[in-house]
């Protein structure tokens, strides 16, 4: 039973066929394509594959770009089907106010991250989840699988853009993260970067405190190579954590 699945970012649409719906699963082939390239999917890229037995994705990007995956979907005679948080599934229990409105890759992303801790071994351990891109996400799950809560803060491209529109005399820098910037595209680049991983230590800090046991810490998104050499903490950098939580999910709901 093959599975595919897609996570439809901001920026991009990313996708991966696996022969069968379970976190052990064989990657068959994989690709991404930006946003204003995914009408061509159908005659390039997903032209060649097998069709499919199930799919799920995870999707941000908002309907109109859902809409022109699913007419891409078309060329194989499958349902698609779209995550929507709840208020449990696969090992995680969801603590946000109102479940359904927890974004979808923040759900996905976590459940991946829960599933990549058990599946090493050992006892369970609190987690903290950052996903760095357009905007950046920090979440806190305890040992038990509860999402606590999370962080959203933009990402580097949103903050200079902001910086720029805002300040005059600023324009998008391609400056370098350095402990003491003594020019302006260094120090928009590290105060950026400083940001964000400062975000990310104050959710570790809150999670030790409240959870009495050192958290263990998943970085994934497409910026986060970048984010990684200025942390004080030690993170696990993953590359495709959605993915992981798309497998995690489909073993469950198509065993």
């Amino acid at each position: 039973m093959t599975f595919l699945a897609l996570d439809v970012g901001n920026t991009r649409l990313k996708w991966a066929l696996y022969e069968r719906p379970h976190p052990d699963a064989a990657l068959l082939a994989h690709g991404a394509e930006f946003l204003e390239n995914i009408d061509r999917l159908a005659e390039g890229p997903w032209a060649g594959l097998a069709e499919p037995d199930q799919m799920l994705g995870c999707v941000v990007a908002g309907d109109a770009i859902k809409r022109r995956v699913q007419e891409q979907l078309e060329i194989w005679d499958i349902s698609p089907k779209w995550v929507v948080p709840s208020v449990a599934e696969a090992g995680l229990t969801n603590g946000y106010d109102h479940p359904s409105r927890l974004g979808a890759d923040r759900w996905v992303a976590m459940i991946g991250a829960r599933q990549r801790m058990l599946a090493a071994g050992g006892e369970p351990r609190p987690l903290v989840v950052v996903m760095v891109g357009t905007a950046v996400t920090v979440e806190a799950i305890d040992a038990e699988g509860r999402f606590l809560g999370g962080l959203i803060l933009p990402g580097h491209g949103i903050m200079l853009r902001a910086l720029e529109s805002g300040t005059a005399g600023l324009h998008v820098p391609t400056g370098e993260v350095t402990p003491f910037p003594t020019n302006t595209s260094d120090a928009l680049t590290s105060g950026g970067t400083y940001a964000i991983a400062g975000a990310c230590e104050r959710m570790v800090q809150h999670l030790r405190e409240h959870t009495g046991q050192e958290p263990v810490c998943i970085m994934t998104g497409g910026a986060g190579w970048k984010m990684a050499p200025s942390m004080s903490l030690q993170f696990e950098l993953v590359d495709n954590l959605i993915f992981d939580g798309l497998l995690a999910m489909a073993a469950q709901r198509y065993a």
